[in-house]
Formats: structure tokens, C-alpha cells, sequence
């Protein structure tokens, strides 16, 4: 099957572009970007994803305002095209790669609306590969990148406009692709209990930005780490194709330290450290400031969960308050957490995700969904 990408010369497998080189049913190609006032008054999120052994594309618009969030969801058969990104009333346009994309979301009954575009002010980060199998079956392995930039543009909640700043509202986002579990569940025996542990923290500072992630076991042994920190720049235009080698330092190592708020699975604060290969450790303190739930985007949806097949077209929205959520409710343990950072005498603001299924013996968590 031919798309006009194939004329290009781009081709990674004998395939035809819109044949993935596995026919593995959770192959996925994704993109997620999230925007955030520095005075934590103002949180959103977009996400884009495409799985072409199911099918599917599907994406989702979700916003975090006066304690209340506000999601868009929309799925569609997946277009032939993959220049096409759009679903429903939301798309997604590289306008610049690397640099600049832009957001729309045309008017549509969700009362979420807008045109957003988000300009980069570091390189892209490439975050180690992760590979991880189970029961014999690789069940992940996917690459990721990660950039920060800031936004401009406008939204609309409900009929309320709502203006966007790059100086005010930076953001972050990751494009990630491979496989990790998606769409219907699979038959088959079942597998062991579920155990996972994930921490992602990009944070924005003046003159620099660090990012971590990682995932550790119920025993706190890690299986995939990361850390690295890039300088910024004063725009796009800035940021150099020259220079492969790009001021981005990679760690060594990363610790952290986290202390759940009580009956929960989200921090009350936390503290990461930064480990180089030469030089000292620089320790990042995390004071969470705002919640998005991760809920908002798909994630752990029982409805709108990625790579679902919804028919050949659907849309739906939801609202809620987030001090009514229960913590401890599998659908709400996902979470993202706007937090003030503070790096010696850098002040910052960034994000802390955190999904922790299970247990994970090192934080004192002993089951699948105890808290603290």
C-alpha cells in the first residue's frame, strides 16, 4: 500500500512507509505534548497516536483549569496518508521538524476549542531505547525523544478564551514509537501480576533544562534509566543542525527520592539526583503544584484507551473535579504533577509523571493499589 512518503527517499524496510517492519498488533507511532503556566494556574495536554496493525488513530485534548479538567477524545479508521494527522476536530502539523508544531482544535460539542503552536527552545533529547520482555514476549520496545519549548496562541473552555504566552506558558514534548501494550487485550494465559514503576520529570529552568525517566521493579532495581541535561536557546532559530554534537550532557546515573502524600500513589514532594560521568551530583527538590490526570489523555481509559477501535469515526468528551477523584482508583493513579523545581539557586517548573502499579518495596508500597 503507497502513500506519497514512499517517493521520498526514507524507506527503513523493503515495505512500503505505511507497513511497519513488525506485524506485532501494539506497534505505535505517538506524539505528546503538554503546555503549563509558570504560575501553575493553567495545564494542557495533546496526544496523537497511530497504530497501523489495528487500524486505529486516535487522539485526545485535555485541559486542567480552576480544578477542574476537561478532555476532548477522538478515533478514526487510520487514513492511508500519514501526513494526515488529524482526527475528529484536533490536528496535529509539524511546521518546522524539530522546531515548531501546530494544535488546532476546531469548535466541536466537547466545549474545548483552539490553535496552539508550540516553538522549541532546546534540541531534541533522545531518551534511552526501552526494551523489556515478559513470559518470553517482548511486550516493550520503543524509542523516545524529548524537547522543551514554550507556547503561543489561544483555547477556548466552555466559551471562556483563554490567551497563551511563550513567556508565560512553557511546554514539553516527546514523540515516541515501537511497541508497548495497546487496544483490546489479548487471549491467551494469563501473565504474571502487574508490576511497574515509572517516574519522567522534565523540568524547565532559565538557561537550562534537565530530564529524567526511569523504571525500576518492586525491589527498586532499575531496568531502564536516563538522564541528561540541555542547554536552551533563545528560539528556534537558534538551535544549530550544524552542531551534532549539541551541549546535551548525559548522566551518569540518577537517584530518587520521593514521599507519596498519604492514601495515595502521587508525591508530596520529591527530590531527584542528577549523577555525572565527572563533576558533582546536582539535586533537583520537586514541589508539586497541579494535577493532570493522565486519564484525561487515554491512558488506563476503559473507554478511550489507546488503539481502541471506536468505528470508523467517534468523538466524546468529560469533565470532572479533581479533589472528588479517588486516589487509590486504577483509572486515577496515572498522574502528572506540575511542580515548582529548585536546583541550588535555579528556580524552575516542570512536570513529575508517575504510574506506579503494584508494589515497590523501596517507597513502601506492598500491593497492587495500597497507597501510602
Amino acid at each position: 500500500m503507497l502513500s506519497r512518503y514512499d517517493d521520498y527517499p526514507i524507506h527503513q524496510t523493503p515495505e512500503p512507509l505505511a507497513h511497519p517492519s513488525t506485524s506485532d498488533r501494539n506497534f505505535y507511532d505517538r506524539t505528546w505534548m503538554a503546555g503549563f503556566s509558570r504560575d501553575a494556574d493553567l495545564f494542557f495536554s495533546v496526544a496523537l497516536g497511530v497504530y497501523p496493525n489495528r487500524r486505529v488513530m486516535d487522539a485526545s485534548f485535555s485541559v486542567v483549569r480552576d480544578g477542574i479538567q476537561t478532555s476532548l477524545h477522538a478515533s478514526r479508521l487510520i487514513p492511508i496518508d500519514r501526513a494526515e494527522t488529524r482526527v475528529g476536530p484536533l490536528s496535529v502539523e509539524v511546521l518546522e521538524p524539530m522546531r515548531s508544531l501546530r494544535v488546532r482544535v476546531e469548535p466541536n460539542s466537547t466545549g474545548l476549542d483552539g490553535e496552539l503552536e508550540f516553538r522549541a527552545r532546546t534540541v531534541p533529547i533522545e531518551e534511552p531505547r526501552v526494551i523489556r520482555s515478559q513470559e518470553g514476549r517482548i511486550f516493550m520496545d520503543s524509542t523516545r525523544f524529548t524537547q522543551f519549548g514554550g507556547w503561543s496562541g489561544h483555547l477556548r473552555i466552555h466559551g471562556q478564551t483563554v490567551t497563551v504566552d511563550a513567556a508565560r506558558v512553557l511546554g514539553t514534548r516527546d514523540r515516541s514509537w515501537g511497541i508497548r501494550p495497546v487496544g483490546e487485550r489479548e487471549a491467551g494465559a494469563p501473565g504474571p501480576p502487574p508490576q511497574f514503576f515509572w517516574l519522567w520529570a522534565p523540568i524547565h529552568f532559565d538557561d537550562l533544562c534537565t530530564h529524567v525517566g526511569l523504571n525500576e521493579d518492586e525491589n527498586g532495581r532499575v531496568w531502564h534509566m536516563g538522564g541528561a541535561i540541555a542547554r536552551t536557546h533563545a528560539s528556534p532559530e537558534t538551535i544549530s543542525d550544524a552542531e551534532p554534537v549539541e551541549p546535551v550532557e548525559r548522566m551518569a546515573s540518577v537517584e530518587h527520592r520521593i514521599q507519596w502524600e498519604k492514601g495515595t500513589r502521587r508525591a508530596a514532594s520529591a527530590e531527584i539526583e542528577l549523577i555525572p560521568h565527572q563533576g558533582e551530583p546536582r539535586v533537583i527538590s520537586l514541589e508539586p503544584l497541579l494535577r493532570f490526570q493522565m486519564l484525561g489523555l487515554g491512558y488506563l481509559h476503559p473507554e478511550w484507551g489507546h488503539g481502541l477501535w471506536k468505528g470508523e469515526e467517534a468523538l466524546g468528551g468529560e469533565e470532572w473535579k479533581l479533589d472528588a477523584l479517588d486516589p487509590l482508583d486504577p483509572r486515577h493513579i496515572h498522574v502528572q504533577q506540575l511542580c515548582r523545581a529548585r536546583m541550588g539557586d535555579r528556580e524552575g517548573i516542570g512536570l513529575l509523571e508517575q504510574l506506579v502499579i503494584g508494589p515497590h518495596h523501596p517507597t513502601g508500597l506492598r500491593s497492587l493499589f495500597d497507597g501510602a
